[in-house]
């Protein structure tokens, strides 16, 4: 009888497979220890770099994590729904609350490693917010950790001129963020465009998100528009993907 795709598919790739169903029918949950290096090379008859490489998919696939000294274990954490729309509208931020409160319900986020500074205009982005040489921009970097899970990070550009001396350039922005202060300056947000892509982390952003290399990002570029089509925002996000679901719901 001919060999079917999956025979002929590496025996890590398959043991790997197994494993994922498993967790899938709920054979392991959340938090659970998976077979080890030892166990899987005993009841696969396989080598410990085949079992090591089968591990190594789920953690990269975001299913596991490695715990040093303890195993690796189905990774307890649900995803972050991310409510594309509804996350921007006017009466999230226009009302004192956080975009992010579209998005967590209950769960715990801390925003850490918060730096905000004046700097000159990176090529790319005087571009998009139409800025003269010499104009600098308001940059303002944060991170993201959600029940303890490090999930994104942001940096926001704004031009100089428009947010000088407002609470846009201190840590806190306050309610409602920088989008309300936007519009109390006379720039509030009336449209917004994201672009996104994704590829694979650079070391630093692994480390800073927690995750291992081989698991990819998903990368957002959101620009704000004020009344007449002006720019006054640049906001480019890394997220750990597989801490996401990607939600857009709107009507026809």
């Amino acid at each position: 009888m001919a060999n079917t795709d999956d025979d002929r598919r590496p025996k890590y790739q398959r043991i790997a497979d197994s494993l994922r169903e498993a967790i899938q029918s709920g054979e392991y949950g959340p938090g659970d220890r998976l077979p080890g290096e030892n166990e899987l090379m005993a009841t696969h008859g396989v080598a410990r770099m085949t079992a090591r490489q089968a591990l190594g998919v789920l953690r990269d696939e975001g299913v596991a994590e490695s715990r040093k000294g303890a195993g690796v274990f189905v990774r307890n954490f649900r995803p972050l729904r991310r409510r594309g729309i509804q996350r921007l509208a006017q009466d999230q931020w226009g009302s004192g609350r956080s975009i992010w409160s579209a998005d967590i319900d209950n769960r715990s986020l801390v925003v850490d490693q918060v730096t905000v500074s004046e700097e000159a205009a990176p090529e790319r982005i005087g571009q998009v917010l139409d800025l003269a040489g010499e104009d600098t921009v308001c940059v303002r970097r944060r991170r993201f950790v959600l029940d303890g899970k490090p999930v994104l990070l942001a940096t926001s550009y704004l031009p100089t001129s428009v947010v000088a001396g407002s609470a846009i350039t201190q840590e806190d922005t306050g309610p409602g963020g920088t989008y309300a202060r936007l519009a109390e300056l006379g720039y509030k947000p009336v449209h917004f465009r994201e672009e996104i892509r994704s590829r694979m982390p650079t070391k630093h952003e692994a480390a800073q998100l927690s995750i291992s290399a081989g698991t990819p990002v998903i990368l957002i570029c959101r620009t704000a528009f004020a009344d007449e089509g002006r720019p006054v925002e640049i906001n480019e996000m890394t997220l750990d993907a597989a801490s996401y679901i990607l939600e857009y719901d709107f009507d026809a």
